[in-house]
């Protein structure tokens, strides 16, 4: 069964993930053990084979070569070769994950849209779903090995009840070199447009929403098929295992406490029984080839592989309720809490600051010593974002002609006021009309309200 430690990470605290070092089921050390046992063995033969076994000579040509494998072992990438590994399987095994086929959508479809409460309109609801969870029972059959041991035969499937014996002689009927798991699914496909025909689909748009949600389905448990027959390709598959058995097995050599090359090295050398940092290490690469060796195939039978099995009992239950049990089968209609009462009572575990914004309760304080700076009053001039029609040109060509009126207007009310002297003190008019200049541009290029109006016109 899948291991789930969801609940006891729910909180970050002190110490959080240390309580999860000591669980056995689903743990890199119920994976490891093995092969960490075996390399300590190795390593502790080759030690008692160098300290009490060989001379002085053949001592001295150990150590020389215990400093050759130390020395070009550091040139395999394991963190690069590694890293890329696990990242391409963790995202397949993702992606197989969101591929199982889920029947909810469908059956959603199936109980509002296949209506009639009688025997017949049961039997179709049914045999729909039954259908459709047929066809995920096929292809978790050809790639999980739980639901083979399940299910080893054909005729199990039919004492289980997601096959008749008429559909399994049909089934056996038609002969295909490939997987026959797409046969119930074009059952399926008949059995609708039967329906439709019947008037227990009531118009094409359903059925059309009922092939949709098909056709969803159906890519899912071929995607599933492609996932067992296309893998991550075997020679890097090779390329990670052989770098990391090969790494460790130059260690077993080159990370022996063998003498020091140099005399003066004695002071700072320490003679080690147990190599610890080299065990640490091993445990880190190892256990990651571990990690990808387990999630590139979930349908297996590890702690923390897909429970095939519970998924596809859970299929056949809900989705049996939800087109039987549960058609046309509703709650009475009743007031809500909140039907008379506008001002929604919440409880108080909800009442927290809503958030509004990050700037929402900002304030501007202007500085005391610094007087404020006059903002500039410019003149704001409309602009038209939309392309020119008609309209706006019969009203461009109005205004242009009052502008016009105005400034005949306005130059003989100068040359009648304005002094031979030509003196700057303004004069009455221009002082109870100033910026008449400004008024005939804005006529010509128009206020925005009236470009407002112009643009609701158009």
């Amino acid at each position: 069964m899948t291991v789930s430690y969801t609940l006891k990470v729910a909180n970050a605290k002190f110490g959080g993930f240390s309580k999860l070092l000591f669980r056995w089921k689903g743990s890199i050390y119920k994976l490891l053990y093995r092969e960490f046992l075996v390399f300590c063995l190795l390593y502790g033969f080759i030690s008692i084979l160098y300290r009490c076994v060989l001379n002085n000579t053949q001592q001295e040509v150990f150590e020389r070569l215990a400093r050759h494998c130390n020395k070009f072992a550091k040139l395999i990438p394991m963190s690069f070769v590694l890293g890329f590994y696990v990242t391409q399987a963790f995202q397949r095994w993702w992606g197989q994950y969101t591929s199982f086929p889920l029947p909810d959508n469908l059956m959603m479809v199936i109980s509002g849209n296949v209506h009639g409460t009688d025997e017949r309109g049961r039997l179709l609801r049914r045999t729909l779903m039954r259908y459709a969870n047929l066809s995920s029972v096929l292809i978790l059959r050809s790639i999980s090995t739980r639901v083979r041991k399940r299910f080893p035969t054909l005729e199990d499937i039919v004492e289980a009840g997601f096959m008749t014996t008429d559909e399994l002689k049909k089934l056996n009927h038609l002969y295909s070199d490939f997987n026959k798991y797409w046969m119930p699914l074009a059952w399926f496909a008949n059995l609708a447009s039967q329906a439709r025909k019947e008037g227990r689909v009531k118009d094409d748009i359903a059925l059309r929403l009922l092939m949709d949600e098909l056709n969803n389905y159906r890519s899912k448990c071929s995607m599933l098929f492609h996932y067992d027959w296309i893998s991550i390709p075997l020679v890097y598959t090779q390329v990670v295992t052989v770098a990391v058995y090969s790494f460790f097995m130059f260690c077993l050599i080159g990370r022996q406490f063998v003498k020091p090359e140099k005399p003066d090295e004695d002071k700072i050398h320490l003679d080690l029984y147990v190599p610890i940092f080299t065990l640490l290490e091993f445990f880190f690469y190892a256990g990651w080839l571990k990690v990808g060796e387990l999630i590139i195939n979930p349908f297996g039978e590890d702690d923390d592989d897909f429970e095939t099995n519970q998924l596809i009992d859970r299929n056949i239950q809900v989705s049996m309720l939800a087109v039987d049990d549960m058609h046309q089968n509703l709650p009475l209609l009743e007031k809500d809490k909140y039907w008379v009462d506008k001002g929604h009572s919440y409880p108080s575990a909800t009442m927290k600051p809503v958030f509004m914004g990050s700037t929402h309760d900002m304030r501007i304080l202007e500085d005391d010593n610094e007087e404020p700076l006059p903002t500039p009053k410019t003149q704001m001039l409309a602009i038209n974002v939309w392309p020119t029609t008609n309209k706006v040109k019969k009203q461009k060509n109005k205004n242009l002609q009052q502008c016009l009126c105005c400034r005949s207007k306005c130059k003989g009310e100068r040359s009648r006021l304005e002094q031979p002297s030509k003196s700057s003190i303004p004069s009455p008019l221009q002082q109870q009309h100033p910026t008449i200049q400004h008024v005939c541009q804005d006529k010509l290029l128009g206020s925005p309200e009236t470009m407002g109006q112009v643009n609701q016109e158009q």
